[in-house]
């Protein structure tokens, strides 16, 4: 026999662990220990199980015991409990769930695997309250909604991706919602101009939509919310974000990183000699600051798992740093994001330069092209792509993932008008939104052209700035922002008299025709700017802003 590897968790990067070991190592005792029934399962889809979209439970579970041991030779005991590590004798102490019993397991190396669970912001009580990570957690709700018929309501506390996963698939099967969340606006990570498609889509859909609104108290079957409203759910779903599992790490003297997760090296070794950890629990590195953050993503353990495996067998191998690449999809609205937000680098002190475009997924010519909107924020100095955001219907995952591989690979701004990507007219448009994005950044690191966003509008114009629109009439007409002047890009230069002096913006209703108008009235000598994003991102952004005044 070869080494003995102990890994204490057996899903995602557990299990990535256990079977990239086998692969590699054929002499290799591998043994899991999993607290509970269930091994390898898709906790990513447990949200449409519920909602009904995934109608075979068993599709949710990836492989069992008796699975892996008859492919991998990988003995997995579920309902195994370890409940403290001794890394001097390299020896973990195991309670068997089924017999009551107490033994000691050794171990050449040990990875703990243990993940992250539910932070608890709903207080005990007679109300059901649930999380969505774990298959009895689907199964319990499964059996409320089926008790509690075409009636029931539901509150759903914490608007991330979990949260949001759980108000769609609820409202799918009947269930009026209830979505308090504890920020201004949901899906935290994001903007606010860029959350405010997502928001306006949930209220859409009958969903209650309280932001900066937290629980207060529960008293039975009666929830008090911090806006002065009481609620009498059928169940609650505690969906306000999860805390790192480190009992066991922190026991064992194992060192523990700033932001509370188990500290590892580039390689996932713990403090402790021969004691790796992978996973929700962990501390990742940030690509942005190359600070520890709470990274939890199960591309990222699963990764990770594969790392910890061929550095036991020898491999010389090491995690990159992590910019949380993300999505999720809420009533046909898709959000995605990498990197770092406006509001991250605002409170960093951070320099930036952000872009908006509101592009199509295809060719507008070619049937079914939908709207997207994209955000992306630049270094001013060095020209790297520091964060975006990407919102909309089909395309925006092809969007955000060529931009995340463009900044893991230290492709510029200005040079992503210069990738090739795939073109035809069904998929994309000769110049890809991320080509744009890119021609953008270049007129902006060039000084081809000026912009202002939307947030500093009201400053520029208390300071002096007269807004130009330079859309139709009749776009004007059916929404313009108060106190703009109209004036028509293909009228522009015959309307220049018109035009008073001083700074000028200029915006159009997604920029392009703007940066046009800039460039007529640069070259002419006037002060001008152009609105970043034009009227639609600020339309978004003053939306958004007034549901957070109404709601404080």
């Amino acid at each position: 026999m070869g080494k003995k590897i102990v890994i204490v968790g057996g899903v995602a990067g557990g299990m990535s662990a256990a079977t990239r070991l086998r692969r590699l190592d054929e002499t290799a005792e591998i043994v899991v220990f999993e607290q509970g029934p269930y091994v390898s399962y898709a906790n990513c889809g447990l949200p449409y199980y519920v909602g009904g979209v995934i109608a075979d439970r068993d599709a949710l579970l990836l492989q069992t015991p008796d699975s892996l041991a008859a492919r991998f030779r990988v003995d997995v005991r579920v309902r195994h409990q370890v409940l403290d590590i001794d890394p001097d004798r390299r020896v973990v102490s195991v309670l068997d769930g089924g017999t009551g019993r107490r033994g000691d397991e050794g171990y050449d190396e040990l990875i703990l695997a243990v993940g992250a669970s539910a932070r608890a912001s709903v207080p005990a009580a007679d109300l059901p309250v649930h999380s969505l990570r774990t298959v009895q957690d689907v199964d319990a709700l499964a059996g409320i909604l089926d008790v509690a018929g075409p009636t029931a309501t539901a509150l759903v506390v914490g608007g991330g991706f979990i949260g949001l996963e759980a108000v769609e698939n609820l409202v799918l099967r009947g269930v009026r919602v209830v979505l308090a969340q504890r920020s201004p606006h949901v899906l935290s990570p994001l903007d606010v101009e860029m959350a405010a498609p997502i928001e306006a889509a949930l209220r859409a859909q009958g969903v209650d939509v309280r932001t900066s609104t937290t629980v207060e108290a529960v008293d039975g079957r009666t929830v008090r919310l911090s806006d002065g409203t009481t609620l009498q759910p059928d169940f609650v779903v505690d969906a306000s974000g999860v805390v790192p599992n480190v009992e066991l790490a922190r026991a064992a003297g194992l060192r523990l990183g700033p932001t509370g997760g188990i500290a590892v090296d580039e390689s996932n070794r713990t403090s402790a000699a021969h004691v790796f950890a992978v996973g929700d629990g962990v501390e990742k590195v940030d690509a942005l600051s190359e600070e520890g953050a709470l990274i939890a993503l199960a591309g990222l353990a699963n990764r990770h798992g594969r790392t910890v495996a061929d550095v036991i067998s020898g491999r010389d191998e090491a995690n990159s740093p992590a910019f949380g690449t993300s999505i999720v999809k809420v009533f046909g609205i898709i959000a995605a994001r990498t990197g770092w937000s406006e509001r991250q680098l605002q409170a960093a002190g951070r320099p930036y330069r952000a872009i908006h475009t509101h592009p199509f997924s295809h060719a507008t010519y070619y049937p079914g092209a939908q709207p997207m909107s994209i955000k992306v924020l630049v270094d001013p100095e060095s020209d790297a792509i520091l964060g975006a955001q990407v919102v909309g219907g089909d395309g925006v995952d092809k969007r955000i993932d060529v931009i995340a591989v463009a900044m893991a690979g230290g492709v510029t701004a200005t040079g992503l008008s210069r990738l090739e990507l795939a073109y035809a007219p069904q998929f994309g448009s000769a110049k890809d939104p991320v080509n744009q994005i890119g021609y953008v950044a270049d007129n902006l690191r060039a000084g081809t052209t000026r912009s202002i966003q939307w947030h500093e509008l009201d400053d520029a114009r208390e300071a002096g700035a007269v807004l130009v629109d330079v859309r139709s009439v009749a776009e004007h007409r059916a929404g313009a922002i108060p106190g703009s002047i109209n004036l028509p890009l293909d009228e522009l230069r015959d309307l220049l008299d018109e035009i008073p002096e001083g700074r000028i913006v200029v915006h159009c209703q997604v920029g392009q025709r703007g940066h046009v108008a800039a460039r007529i009235l640069s070259q002419r000598g006037f002060d001008v700017v152009n609105l970043d994003g034009g009227y639609r991102t600020w339309r978004d952004g003053a939306s958004a802003v007034s549901h957070v005044a109404t709601s404080v």
